[in-house]
């Protein structure tokens, strides 16, 4: 009787492991594509916030121009006193 063929059956044993090693690591892992797409769309997630914070930022620049000692903007200079000390003039009817 002959032995039976151990070397090949273990070589595709092994290499069937081995691809599916690498197979799983480049989906699951670390770098693979579904890291790569929660990457993306954390990153499309923080260009969204930038630009919210941008656009708050131009608007509190645009205020603090308009309160500068170059240009007063008188009314809005008003409105921040008022709103800050909590006053109106007699003349006024306040709704909340």
């Amino acid at each position: 009787m002959s032995k039976p063929a151990v070397g090949p059956l273990l070589f595709f044993a092994i290499a069937f492991a081995l691809s599916l090693y690498f197979t799983f690591a480049a989906v699951q892992g670390d770098f693979g594509l579904f890291r790569r797409a929660e990457i993306l769309a954390e990153a499309d997630e923080m260009r969204s916030h930038l630009a919210d914070v941008r656009a708050e930022v131009a608007q509190m620049e645009n205020l603090t121009h308009r309160l500068s000692d170059d240009y007063l903007d008188l009314d809005l200079l008003d409105e921040q006193a008022r709103s800050v000390l909590g006053m109106v003039r007699a003349d006024e009817i306040v709704i909340r």
